[in-house]
């Protein structure tokens, strides 16, 4: 099953929410997210998981060196509810990669975000929809 990915930005936090199972004939797709992230917004990211199914570890690689292309551009990674099935052990080239429980809880902890302000949102064709 391919990704299928949702971003929502707005001036202070942008929300990269995934679906489906990442793995290693997913990552390029994901790293076209991560291009278009960076294309559109601004601040910290924070990666929602809530909606994917699982990874492989080439899937976690690529998060990995997500964090280290966002961190180059001055924007910090976050996780938001990873799978069950596993966790994410970055390497020590790895910037700091902090992990929320829920996407709630991630986006409490940028009270900024949500503010006021131009909220976008762009998605795959293919983005299940959710209640």
């Amino acid at each position: 099953m391919t990704i299928q990915w949702r971003y929502t930005s707005d001036d202070d936090l942008g929300i990269l929410s995934l679906a489906g199972y990442l793995d290693a004939q997913d990552t390029d797709r994901f790293a076209g997210a991560i291009s278009w992230v960076l294309a559109h917004g601004a601040g910290p990211v924070v990666l929602d998981l809530t909606a994917l199914e699982g990874w492989t570890v080439a899937g976690q690689s690529a998060i990995v060196e997500a964090a280290r292309q966002l961190a180059a551009h001055g924007r910090p990674l976050e996780l938001a509810a990873i799978p069950a099935d596993g966790s994410l052990v970055p390497d020590d080239t790895c910037p700091p990669l902090p992990v929320h429980h829920d996407l709630n809880t991630a986006v409490a902890a940028h009270p900024a975000a949500g503010a006021p302000g131009a909220r976008q949102q762009w998605r795959t064709a293919g983005w299940p929809t959710m209640p």
